[in-house]
């Protein structure tokens, strides 16, 4: 029994369920009590409110909803009106249980991570595999996880090949199939296989502690729209003060101001709006969105364009095959690929990967291996493969070769040049054969995203610092007609001052280091959180966890949710205690009416509040 007492939540729900009964008794004058059973609901949820509000008052000044709860207490205690007292307790503390249920509800989605973190790690030292805490790995550690168990740490796979459950930190549905050479993160969970790998990074670098970082700096209490409540109410304290002073100096009648106490007290205000800032934080964490500022969701409800950064977040951020072209009439496109991906197997480069990647995918296994290899830094790679010599690489290698360029081939590569691609130029036995064009491809879904961005009445603006073609390209297949490319991160920051000039708050979504200064610099910044860089994670207000701009457009919708939501409940809240004053003023309401109508309101508005939980406009 004492156990459960400790435990503060179980408590409160336990004093509820006494105090309840206690007041239907003291109500109806059920039985024949020495005391008044309204006096239980009192002691067992009034004595907190009025200790909190003593607390709060001698500690730190603070006037709040509280303080006049507590004189409304005392003085319905002091004019007989037992009952009055027992339901104001009830109510309000039934009014907190749902706000904490609520706050309880949004942050659930988010805290989970925290447990998620694994205690321990199977390290592989000289053959031989060990337990330790997960806190003792250090980078360059040889790990093995085995099916079923969490990752502990990020790093990539070395041996073995496997499905992982990244839903923790990408909200994927399906297990992510990873084999050697794969990154795999902190928290997720090894589905299937055996594997082998090295740590790279650990404690609080790793993916996991960072989104703990990212969750626990997400406070509601900093949004500017908060404040303002409380401002509010600390008037509102004072006003019903001199309101009940006067109406008993000029009726004579003490049970009025008492009811004017009751009503007026501005729980609805100070209660709701605070929740309703938690649920939009807990709807947004259900779609991969991490709300580190707790008024950031406020501040997106006023931004009139959204700025995007390029590579990473409107592109994947990566490389891939868009085109292969033979100007060989002795070899096909399927053998140029076979050729270029044979070369370049043993290619640490970047480009080199994407082909091979390329390959595999179309094939669904790895090139051959060369007979010979060769790499010349900056230009390309040699190799030999079934007697032929085989060069991919750019215009500075086939120049040092003196290979020369045909016609058509200049022609093709000049047409996917336009479209910002990158040409890797294949030739045989010292003859140029054809060409491989790559590009960071546009996320497949961007183009939608974009149009449902502008249907929320959100203009849209590329910045970028590739070159423009390019940036043309990838905002024109986007639908994004204003576009800046070639741009600096002073030009960015530029840009977005100028936006800011002509009266257009602007939120930026950028993911590199080059994007953090304009992800701090305008009224909203949005980072991708998984290959976004450390620095412009810091910088924004907002992290994508999943590296997904898809549930952008909800985000907005969400924002523009939430304060018409604060403002209904603002409103609301107001015109009942004006409502409630006049008919205590008038002798309508007495104090136990008084506590119900103004009680009932706070509940209404908490529970309006809290349906943005599960809010997603279809």
């Amino acid at each position: 029994m004492l156990e459960f007492l400790r435990n503060e939540e179980k408590r409160k729900i336990l004093f509820l369920a006494v105090s309840l009964p206690a007041l239907i008794i003291s109500f109806f004058n059920l039985g024949d009590l020495p005391v008044d059973a309204a006096w239980i609901a009192i002691a067992l949820c009034g004595i907190p409110i009025v200790k909190g509000a003593i607390v709060g008052l001698v500690t730190e000044f603070d006037i709040k909803a509280d303080v006049l709860v507590s004189i409304a207490l005392i003085a319905s205690i002091i004019t007989g009106e037992i009952f009055a007292a027992g339901e104001i307790a009830f109510i309000m503390a039934i009014g907190a249980a749902l706000e904490e249920r609520t706050v309880a509800k949004a942050r659930a989605g988010i805290e989970k991570l925290v447990h998620l973190t694994p205690a321990t790690a199977r390290i592989v030292d000289n053959g031989e595999e060990r337990v330790i805490p997960a806190e003792q790995v250090k980078p360059g550690d040889i790990l093995r996880v085995l099916a079923g168990e969490t990752i502990a740490v990020d790093g990539t796979i070395t041996e073995g090949q496997t499905s992982i459950d990244q839903s923790v930190m990408t909200g994927e549905s399906l297990p992510v199939d990873k084999s050697e050479g794969d990154e795999v993160y902190s928290g997720t969970v090894n589905q299937f296989g055996t594997f082998d790998m090295v740590a790279q990074k650990v404690g609080e670098d790793s993916s996991l502690q960072r989104m703990i970082q990212l969750v626990e700096s997400a406070d509601a209490g900093k949004a500017k729209i908060v404040g303002i409540a409380d401002r509010w109410a600390t008037w509102i304290v004072v006003v019903a003060l001199l309101a009940a002073a006067a109406t008993w100096f000029v009726t004579g009648e003490i049970l009025r101001s008492v009811t004017i106490l009751v009503v007026f007290c501005p729980c609805a205000l100070v209660l709701a709006t605070p929740t309703a800032i938690m649920a939009g934080i807990g709807n947004a964490t259900k779609y991969g969105i991490l709300v580190r500022q707790g008024d950031a969701l406020e501040r997106l409800a006023k931004v009139k364009r959204i700025a995007f950064d390029k590579t990473g977040t409107l592109t994947y951020g990566r490389p891939a095959v868009v085109q292969v072209q033979s100007c060989d009439p002795a070899l096909d496109e399927a053998g140029l690929l076979e050729l270029a991906a044979i070369s370049e197997l043993r290619s640490e480069h970047p480009l080199g990967k994407a082909i091979v990647a390329h390959y595999k995918q179309k094939n669904g296994s790895l090139p051959k291996q060369p007979e010979d290899f060769k790499l010349f830094a900056g230009r390309g790679v040699k190799a030999m493969y079934g007697g032929q010599e085989i060069f991919a690489g750019n215009e500075a290698l086939f120049a040092e070769q003196n290979i020369l360029f045909p016609d058509a081939l200049i022609q093709a590569a000049g047409k996917v040049k336009s479209k910002g691609s990158t040409v890797i130029y294949l030739a045989l036995d010292g003859h140029a054969s054809g060409l491989i064009a790559l590009s960071d491809t546009l996320r497949s879904d961007a183009a939608k995203i974009v149009g449902d961005i502008h249907q929320t009445g959100i203009r849209t603006v590329l910045l970028t610092g590739d070159a423009a073609q390019a940036a043309l390209h990838i905002g024109q297949i986007a639908g994004i007609k204003d576009v800046q490319a070639n741009c600096f991160p002073e030009d960015k920051l530029e840009t977005i001052e100028d936006y800011r000039q002509r009266g257009e708050l602007v939120c930026m979504v950028g993911d590199g280091i080059n994007d953090a200064p304009a992800l701090k610099t305008a009224h909203v910044g949005i980072a991708m959180g998984g290959i976004g860089s450390d620095i412009a994670i810091e910088a924004a207000d907002i992290v994508l966890v999943g590296d997904d701009i898809k549930e952008i457009p909800h985000l907005f919708r969400l924002a523009q949710k939430m304060m018409r939501t604060i403002n209904i409940n603002l409103t609301a809240s107001m015109i009942l205690n004006l409502v409630a004053i006049g008919l205590a003023i008038s002798g309508i309401l007495n104090p136990v009416l008084g506590a119900l109508v103004h009680n009932v309101g706070s509940v209404a508005v908490i529970i309006n509040s809290s349906l943005l939980l599960k809010w997603r406009e279809t």
